[in-house]
């Protein structure tokens, strides 16, 4: 999976916003994006966030727009974005209404109760928490640290793997056989250029194109699922070249 993590951290469904980030430390830029009602309310967000991961890496995409939200909306967004979600890999906050729902993988098992309860505290009526936290298996450590960061490169808008790609996907092979019998998903990404429902087809492609080398490499099919998200969860600003080359990945994650 890509070093750990492309994290979801908001939806918030009063159609205000999203705010996405990479919950690994010195990793990718975290991304923050969507609509909020007010300038008060997003610099409130870009604050706290800032506060949380460090100014350099927070990348500001929030819009603001006229729509509707409770009086106390920024507030209790705000409330929530803690040091504690950094222990969140792999996660969304979704907030709905008042349902505020955490998912996602922590390292430490012994973690999860408090770290939940944490929550529970700062979430106040009518708002309502809830958390579905799981395990960050050892095995996907070792597929992380195989993959390294690096990027599995393909030939220009299309599922070809380049010679590069290839070589990244022989140590691959080295690493899932290390991880026994565990079923693995193998999730294409796209920059934003161009048209989603066809980035999403692309990124699709990819995963398979990704499947069917690590199946020549003798790692059995049964083993391995695909998906594609498209363009749907940027780990980097697509208005750079840099951001967009960084955002055209593919990510395993062990389930």
């Amino acid at each position: 999976m890509k070093n750990n993590s492309k994290v979801i951290l908001a939806t918030l469904s009063f159609g205000l916003t999203v705010l996405s980030y990479s919950a690994a430390i010195n990793a990718a830029p975290i991304v923050v994006e969507g609509v909020v009602p007010n300038d008060a309310s997003k610099q409130a967000i870009l604050t706290k966030m800032q506060s949380v991961y460090g100014a350099d890496q927070v990348v500001d995409k929030i819009q603001v727009r006229p729509v509707s939200a409770p009086n106390d909306w920024s507030d209790s967004v705000t409330q929530v974005i803690t040091s504690d979600l950094k222990k969140v890999k792999q996660g969304q906050l979704n907030v709905r209404g008042t349902q505020i729902e955490l998912t996602g993988k922590m390292t430490d098992p012994n973690e999860i109760t408090p770290t939940t309860s944490k929550f529970e505290s700062l979430v106040q009526q009518p708002y309502r928490f809830s958390a579905q936290l799981t395990v960050n298996q050892a095995e996907q450590k070792i597929i992380d640290d195989a993959l390294k960061n690096r990027i599995i490169e393909f030939e220009s808008g299309s599922a070809i793997l380049t010679a590069a790609g290839k070589s990244i996907l022989d140590e691959m092979a080295v690493a899932l056989n290390k991880v026994g019998t565990k079923k693995v998903k193998i999730i294409g990404h796209t920059d934003s250029s161009g048209d989603a429902a066809k980035n999403t087809i692309l990124s699709q492609e990819r995963a398979v194109a990704v499947q069917s080398y690590l199946v020549s490499k003798n790692i059995a099919i049964d083993r391995l699922s695909t998906e594609g998200k498209g363009s749907s969860q940027p780990v980097a600003d697509n208005a750079t070249a840099d951001g967009r080359r960084k955002n055209r990945r593919i990510e395993f994650e062990v389930l």
